[in-house]
């Protein structure tokens, strides 16, 4: 039976986090997983992979091509999650395409952060997984190694990495404006939404001095502070603690301004007019306007970040055409290695097939030289058996052919048996 290259899940793109977050896997329950996933489809499925992050969860496999359609309902039923509910929001893609898509998810073009390196160390993770769990053969293990391959080249021949590239990378560019280094920066962040995280992540990866949340819900601030060692307050305090911190990034969906012109007025006087970044991502805006007048604060709303973002499109779109070529390039040579794999047992039957004959004749070779035959008959007799052996099934193909079949047949003549004839 043939095996595919399937791959399978939802992302940020296709699913909420509400979603998302129903069948994330953490790194100890991968193993567990995907024993339990070639249990339930037995030799069906012969090698898996399951890549689970905050932002997508996807299973990579090489299985039987009938598998593609029943394994959402296994994600659904391993995550207690009705069927029905999950459908809506997967993606499925098999041969070339599922291969496509891991290097396009390796190379970053498929984050909800453009050309972001984590998911690159995270896919690693989800192989490492795979491995351990000896769920991983030939044929996943080929497809992972030249995924980071791909995402190496494509990081380093193109400037998909190199510029902002989101909104919340945007927040972080316009922070280092001021402070350069952020080592020595003390970050907080009000809201616990989707861009609260998204620029938690970016700032995390400066590794700031400290970084607190601040929301109405205390469970959504722990849960979010949880991922990344930060620290929680109440939003109560900030009238007290805001000359704390360096940078403050705001987004909640608050209808009235949450830090207003004169609690942030106090807030410079106690940090003694040492300078201060303020973003503000919501729409209402969460930040008085006229708090950008103080001359100690760098206040940026969403159309600033929005300004930086653009300023480097044209780079972006350039590294993404030039990307994808290169994405392209390397699906096709995949996709030659699969075929020429798929032929491998076609050829060593060939092989054993000859070795048989050629083991069969040499023996009658043996006797009738042991008889006392003229080895120069016996090395004639033997060159001739060996020929018509060699031909017999492809001379007795082209007797009882016909037609369209007879015309395919001596086109593939001059290509198999290149002899005298056909080098005219």
């Amino acid at each position: 039976m043939s095996v595919d290259v399937l791959t399978f899940g939802l992302n940020h793109t296709s699913a909420p986090v509400s979603v998302r977050e129903r069948v994330s896997m953490p790194v100890d329950l991968l193993r567990p997983a995907l024993e339990g996933l070639r249990a339930a489809f037995g030799g069906k499925v012969r090698e898996a992979a399951i890549l689970s992050t905050c932002n997508r969860t996807e299973v990579y496999c090489a299985a039987e091509p009938q598998v593609a359609e029943q394994l959402p309902a296994w994600l659904a039923d391993v995550n207690r999650i009705q069927a029905v509910d999950l459908q809506p929001h997967l993606y499925r893609h098999q041969q070339d395409g599922a291969v496509r898509h891991a290097f396009r998810v390796a190379s970053g073009l498929d984050s909800m952060v453009l050309g972001e390196p984590q998911i690159l160390g995270q896919m690693k993770d989800a192989v490492r997984a795979a491995g351990e769990a000896g769920s991983l053969g030939t044929l996943l293990h080929q497809l992972f190694q030249r995924t980071f391959s791909v995402a190496k080249e494509v990081r380093s021949q193109t400037a998909i990495g190199a510029e902002s590239v989101s909104m919340a990378a945007a927040a972080v560019r316009l922070a280092e404006r001021v402070f350069g280094n952020m080592a020595d920066a003390r970050t907080l962040f009000i809201g616990a939404g989707e861009m609260i995280e998204l620029c938690a992540t970016h700032f995390a990866a400066q590794k700031p001095r400290e970084m607190v949340v601040a929301n109405r819900t205390a469970e959504r601030a722990e849960t979010l502070a949880g991922r990344f060692g930060a620290g929680t307050m109440k939003l109560a305090d900030l009238p007290d603690r805001l000359a704390e911190f360096d940078v403050i990034v705001s987004c909640t969906a608050s209808s009235l301004p949450i830090l207003g012109l004169g609690m942030v007025e106090r807030a410079t006087r106690q940090r003694r007019h040492r300078p201060i970044v303020m973003i503000d991502l919501a729409v209402p805006r969460d930040i008085e306007p006229e708090v950008g007048r103080l001359d100690d604060v760098y206040l940026y709303s969403v159309d600033d970040l929005g300004r930086v973002v653009q300023s480097g499109a044209d780079a972006r779109r350039a590294a993404v055409v030039q990307a994808e070529s290169i994405i392209e390039s390397r699906v096709q040579n995949f996709m030659h290695w699969l075929q020429t794999r798929a032929v491998v047992p076609v050829i060593q039957d060939l092989h054993a097939a000859a070795d048989d004959v050629r083991a069969a004749e040499l023996e009658r070779a043996r006797r009738l030289l042991a008889r006392g035959e003229s080895p120069e008959a016996v090395l004639e007799q033997l060159a001739h058996s060996l020929t018509q052996k060699y031909l017999h099934a492809p001379l007795a193909a082209l007797n009882r052919s016909e037609g369209e079949d007879r015309t395919q047949l001596l086109a593939m003549v001059p290509r198999l048996f290149p002899g005298r004839d056909n080098r005219r």
